[in-house]
Formats: C-alpha cells, sequence, structure tokens
C-alpha cells in the first residue's frame, strides 16, 4: 500500500491512507459505504486513479483499466504490460455476467518436456525455471484491457495509459511493503543490469520514503497510447521483450549470488502476433439461492469454488457450529483440489468441467466427508465415468504461485468488474526490459514439470500455444438476479480457498462483509497439512486437531483480497485488506458514513 508523494508527510494509521489531495475526495480506508460506484484495490494510488474515472462519469470497465494502469506502476512486481488474467463483467443493462481470458500463452515450439534439463533428463528447480526466459509467456494484458474498453467502456486506452504515465513520472513513496518485496528478490534482481538500475540503486533497496520513478515505463506507456497495443505485439515494444526474452541482460557485476544457470527463452515475434484473448462462458453454479459465477478454463477457480460450494450445501453443517461450518469447508476444498489436479486444465471439454460443478457430482464427492473425522490427506479424485463414492488413488501437484493482484469496481449504472491479474510471483522472472520500465512474467510455471497424475493423463502439461492452468478466482455473486458480492484475491493455489472461505464467512456464517474478509484464513489444498494463518491456528486448530486434521508450518497471512456488497436502494459496500499485504484501499464515489 503506498501514498502520492504530495502525501508523503501525513500521519496515518496503518489502516488509513490518503487518496490525492482534493476537497471533495475523502480519505481512503480498507472500508467505504455509499453509493453511485466504488472501487477497492490493494494499492491507494489506484483505487483513487479509478475512483477519479467513475466520479468524472467513467463506468466501471474505464475505472478498472485506469486501476490496472496504475498498478502497472504501483505495484509493478505483480502487475504490468507482461502481465495476464481473467476478467468477469456483470452488465447492468442486459443482466448477463460475461468474461475475458487474458491469460498468457506458451511459445508455438513448446513441448510437454519444455522444462526438463536435456544434460539430465530432471526437471529444473522451480527457481532455476522461473528467473530465466523459458518462464515468459506472451502476456495478455494489454489485449485485455483493449477489448474490455472496446466491448462495454466509455473511455479509450490512450487517455487511461497517459494518466497512469503521469504516475510514473510523478513516483510515489517507496514503503516497507514494496521495499521488502525487493528485498525478498534482490538475488535475483541483482543478476540483470536493467533490474538493478531501477530497483536496487547502488546495489541495494530503495531508501524508505524516497520517491521511485519510473520514465521508461511513463514512455512506454506514451507510444503505446500513441501507436496502439500494435506496438507491442507487432512493434518495437515486443521487438524489446522478445529480445530480453531470448538474451538476458546478465550483469557482468551481479549484486548477491545465483545458484542456477541464466537460460535464454524462445519466444518470438511471431507468437507475439498472434495473441488473442479468449471469451468463454463463465462458470456457474447455485448456492443457497444464489448463482456464482466465475472463471472459466484455463482457470481452475470458477470450477473449483463451484464443487466446494456444492459439496458444502450437500452436508450443510449447521451455522451455529462454527468448527463443522470449517470441517467441512476444509474437507471440501481437498476433494475439489483433488478432482482440479486430475480433471482441469486449459482444454478440459465444456461437459467435463459442466460435470465438476454440478450437484450430482458434489453428492459424489460428499458422501466422503465424516463429521468426525478429517479424511487422510491426501485424497483421490473421484471418477467422473462412474457414480457414487469412487476415490482413485491419490496424486499431488505442485503449487508454486505467490502474488497476483485484484480489483472490484461497480459504477452508477450498476455494471461490476472483478478482476484479477499477476505476473506469477513477486518480480516475475526479475527481468526489466531494458528501456520500457516494466517486468516481465514468469507464468509458464504454472505449468506441471512433469506429470503429475500416474497412469491418467495430466491436463496440465506444456503444449505449443497452451495456457497454463491457474487458480484466479474472479468472482461475481447474484441474487435474485441482480449483483450481491463480487470479490476475489491473489495467493497463488490459495486463491481459491481464500475466495470461498470469504463466501463462507458471509452467507454461510452470517458475518458483515469487513468481518468476512478480516477474520483469519487456512487454506486446505489436497495436502497432508493445513495452511493457516495464526490467528486461525490459534483460536480453531484444537476443535479442528480433534477431528483428525493436522496443520503445517503457519502462513503469516493468505490472500489480500477485495470485495463489494450490495445492498438496497443502490447502496455499496467497498472492502479491502486492513492489514494483509499492508492493507488495501477502497472509495466510493458518494461515501454515506
Amino acid at each position: 500500500m503506498r501514498i502520492l508523494p504530495v502525501l508523503a508527510a501525513a500521519t496515518l494509521s496503518s489502516t488509513l491512507i490518503a487518496a490525492p489531495a482534493s476537497a471533495s475526495t475523502p480519505v481512503l480506508g480498507p472500508t467505504a459505504y455509499g453509493y453511485g460506484g466504488g472501487i477497492a484495490t490493494v494499492d491507494a494510488t489506484a483505487t483513487a486513479a479509478g475512483l477519479d474515472v467513475l466520479r468524472h462519469g467513467g463506468n466501471a470497465v474505464d475505472a478498472a483499466v485506469a486501476a490496472a494502469a496504475t498498478l502497472g506502476v504501483t505495484e509493478p512486481f505483480v502487475a504490468g504490460p507482461a502481465s495476464g488474467g481473467f476478467f468477469v463483467y456483470y452488465d447492468a443493462k442486459r443482466h448477463t455476467v460475461s468474461t475475458i481470458d487474458g491469460r498468457e500463452t506458451g511459445p508455438a515450439t513448446m513441448t510437454p518436456t519444455y522444462f526438463i534439463d536435456p544434460a539430465d533428463g530432471l526437471p529444473y528447480d522451480f527457481q532455476e525455471a522461473r528467473v530465466s526466459g523459458l518462464s515468459t509467456g506472451v502476456p495478455g494484458a494489454l489485449a485485455m484491457w483493449d477489448d474490455a474498453l472496446r466491448q462495454w467502456g466509455t473511455r479509450r486506452l490512450p487517455g487511461l495509459l497517459r494518466d497512469a504515465a503521469a504516475v510514473a513520472d510523478r513516483g510515489f513513496v517507496v514503503d516497507a511493503q514494496f521495499r521488502q518485496q525487493i528485498t525478498d528478490n534482490l538475488a535475483a534482481f541483482g543478476q540483470f543490469d536493467s533490474t538493478k538500475a531501477l530497483y536496487l540503486p547502488g546495489g541495494a533497496p530503495p531508501a524508505l520514503g524516497t520517491i521511485q520513478r519510473n520514465p521508461d515505463l511513463a514512455a512506454t506507456y506514451r507510444q503505446i497510447a500513441r501507436q496502439g497495443i500494435g506496438a507491442f505485439y507487432r512493434g518495437p515494444i515486443g521487438a524489446d521483450l522478445v529480445k530480453t526474452v531470448q538474451h538476458p541482460p546478465v550483469s557482468s557485476n551481479p549484486v548477491g549470488t545465483w545458484a542456477y544457470p541464466i537460460r535464454p527463452g524462445v519466444l518470438t515475434m511471431d507468437d507475439l502476433a498472434a495473441y488473442r484473448v479468449r471469451r468463454p462462458a463463465p462458470t456457474v453454479s447455485d448456492f443457497r439461492g444464489l448463482k456464482v459465477y466465475g472463471m472459466s478454463t484455463p482457470s481452475s477457480g470458477g470450477t473449483a469454488v463451484s464443487e466446494a460450494l456444492n459439496i458444502l450445501e450437500k452436508v450443510d453443517p449447521s451455522p451455529a457450529d462454527v468448527t463443522q461450518v470449517l470441517h467441512t469447508y476444509l474437507e471440501a476444498s481437498a476433494l475439489a483440489f483433488a478432482d482440479r489436479g486430475r480433471y482441469v486444465g486449459a482444454y478440459t471439454p465444456n461437459e467435463v468441467l459442466k460435470k465438476l460443478a454440478s450437484d450430482r457430482w458434489a453428492a459424489q464427492r460428499a458422501c466422503q466427508i465424516s463429521p468426525a473425522k478429517a479424511m487422510a490427506k491426501p485424497v483421490g479424485p473421484g471418477d467422473i465415468n462412474a457414480s457414487g463414492c469412487t476415490p482413485a488413488p491419490a496424486t499431488a501437484t505442485p503449487d508454486n504461485g505467490l502474488s497476483t493482484t485484484n480489483m472490484t469496481v461497480t459504477d452508477r449504472w450498476g455494471n461490476v468488474v472483478e478482476w484479477t491479474f499477476t505476473l506469477e510471483q513477486f518480480g516475475g522472472n526479475g527481468m526489466v526490459v531494458p528501456g520500457r520500465g516494466f517486468m516481465l512474467n514468469n507464468e509458464l510455471t504454472d505449468f506441471n514439470f512433469t506429470p503429475t497424475q500416474g497412469a491418467f493423463p495430466d491436463p496440465n502439461l506444456p503444449g505449443p500455444g497452451k495456457r497454463p492452468r491457474s487458480s484466479m478466482s474472479p468472482t461475481i455473486v447474484l441474487k435474485q438476479g441482480k449483483p450481491f458480492l463480487a470479490l476475489g484475491s491473489p495467493g497463488g493455489a490459495s486463491i481459491i480457498t481464500t475466495v470461498l472461505q470469504i463466501l463462507l464467512n458471509r452467507v454461510v456464517l452470517g458475518m458483515p462483509l469487513p468481518d468476512a474478509m478480516a477474520a483469519p484464513r487456512a487454506s486446505q489444498r489436497n495436502t497432508a497439512g493445513i495452511q493457516a494463518e495464526p490467528a486461525f491456528h490459534t483460536q480453531y486448530g484444537p476443535a479442528l486437531t480433534d477431528l483428525g486434521h493436522t496443520f503445517g508450518p503457519d502462513m503469516a497471512e493468505l490472500g489480500a483480497a477485495t470485495a463489494m456488497e450490495f445492498t438496497r436502494h443502490g447502496g455499496i459496500i467497498a472492502s479491502a485488506e486492513p492489514v494483509r499485504r499492508g492493507g488495501g484501499a477502497a472509495g466510493v464515489v458518494h461515501p454515506s458514513r
């Protein structure tokens, strides 16, 4: 979370941040109540950018793209021109939910053995694959921004990019969160001259309170504003990206040591020019009278959220027994992740996805859950071709992704955007494109490096032009045909469980939305030990351990969600994290409290 330089000297609490100074702009905190439109992101500057668009007549899509472009400046280790993601949109006029798949794609020459070292026939270590040209996929961000605006926006990309360029020129104050992300990546960033120049001035992370500017990114944004996204996908910006992938800018004077060779990638200009966004139908399921819409493949989020909610509904634990509710949530999550690993990838047939999200399938899986004893983990996937309780041998899938960002936006007309996007790890593959000011993604490491499903086909192996499976779960929930909730989160595979737990807290346990967001989290992704935040482990661990659950090492935090609830008479509650990832920022056009 960052504040603009003009406010650097202001005294603010740990959960309150300030928007750009204006007589009519309120202080932005983690929760805002009001009407007329609103936005929640992880960053005050991005929220202020989107709110400004809403206040001056723009719609939710215009505001979302303004905020996304700004996050490319202020959250450069998760966002920017080389990112990709998934966009879920509710059209208030047509009462429809649509999606855009802006996920990255692999090169046309990619094969299932792409991440196998030819020297020894073994898969690369994750960090060896990540910090290399091999890990970078064709970015979908700019195509997604442009497509969303052309379909539903009232503004065009050039003006929004110029506004974000002004933020890059002006800069922002380096806070503890930003500095820590650089410190955590010091050895990787220190291997590349272009990254060192931008983020390791003098060979060290920038000092707290200094101003971080990015004139190269400002120039890149302005060039795209002048020339269109073709400058990226078919022109000089793309050529610089490809050159960086094929010839990493390795430093002759690195900062820190790196244990692996920096391998070049094979991405080409033809790969960039061939990129297109997809517009798959959203996933949809019923839960307690609500319609839950999510993202289809190559994301597994919509399917996994639907399956777990359906299992929860079949078991139907009493809200009065919080231990049983959490026990069922953890068991349902494990079952959904087992099925995700076996069946869900970029090319999963629609009939399989529909079955996984069906009540009938939920009944086949829910019958394995006992209220008295947790299942041994990992559990096996169900047999898609059979009926009844038919678990298969257990398998495990990798879970390396950590970083992402999310936003939630609505406007005065009732349109809603839920949008999750990422570079994959914090800092992507570690390389800033020289002279361009943006970091490259490492999205291709979301593929499984080797088969994970035993004798069965692995749906998430690399392939030519293929999109890797994602856990991003932007979700819009309708009640009686109108928006009730919208939410999403970062966090790798724990995105799915974070979205599930917020829905569980709000819908099943009846918590107010800000409390549902702030409550301690736990994530069971079909592993032997539950990942949990310390407060969850302390509060609920003893009772869950008595049921046979086991816990792995605690996580300091899980997710950094944003959400929005739509109340009576056009009211909204915009909600961001009060503490996680330094806290988020929510704002509304017309505050009511």
